[in-house]
């Protein structure tokens, strides 16, 4: 167990984005368990862990000290697209994917966890995620919309966006919830399962629904 951990440490030191840091990662992660239970390679490392599963591709990503990248993650940067920031100690689990498009970039603050399987679709409008946020599976965020208007096709119409998207800190978000653009969603607000958030939600709040509506207030 020391000769492991050992290991890890030596190639953590020596890890980073680059081609050659990237392989460090990739050996620092021999004899280590699966999963979550990497998380603490990401303490070891000038940009946390990032698994070698992991699709990363543009200039612009910049990832703090404690971060997690988990298997088969993908941050992706379209031409024209924005930067991604991960904050300290910010976690991004498998599955999840993160696009940035003309007008859009993604910020997740020091601390929060996205769970599996979410999307984070930044075009025409950034999306920022706060301290301490915590985001259940199978939650998607869109910063903005197609237009639909008749006599020609939807692919062919320019995106419309009535503004980025903002979950400000400790707010917790349910299993599948969906957020759309120009919402802001306050401090330690919770969003519950599958709701559909079109408008804002004030800080401390209790939302459900489609589309979501406030139901209570935190005590």
């Amino acid at each position: 167990m020391q000769l492991t951990a050992r290991w890890a440490g030596f190639w953590m030191r020596r890890s980073g984005l680059s081609r050659a840091g990237r392989l460090a990662m990739r050996l620092a992660g021999w004899g280590q368990p699966p999963y979550k239970a990497r998380r603490h390679l990401a303490r070891l490392g000038p940009q946390g862990y990032v698994s070698p599963q992991a699709v990363l591709h543009g200039a612009e990503l910049h990832l703090a000290r404690g971060c997690f990248v988990d298997d088969e993650v993908v941050l992706f940067q379209h031409p024209g697209g924005g930067p991604v920031h991960l904050a300290e100690r910010a976690h991004i689990y498998r599955g999840c994917i993160v696009e940035t498009g003309p007008g859009g970039s993604l910020t997740i603050g020091a601390d929060s966890h996205i769970q599996p399987r979410c999307q984070f679709t930044a075009f025409a409008g950034p999306i920022v995620l706060g301290e301490r946020v915590q985001v259940a599976p199978n939650c998607s965020f869109y910063p903005y919309d197609h237009g639909i208007a008749a006599g020609q096709r939807v692919v062919d119409q320019p995106l419309r966006s009535r503004g980025g998207i903002v979950v400000e800190d400790d707010a917790w978000l349910g299993v599948g919830v969906t957020v759309l653009d120009g919402v802001v969603i306050g401090a330690g607000a919770v969003i519950g399962a599958g709701a559909v958030v079109t408008h804002s939600v004030p800080a401390g709040a209790i939302a459900i629904g489609v589309p979501a509506r406030v139901v209570g207030q935190r005590a």
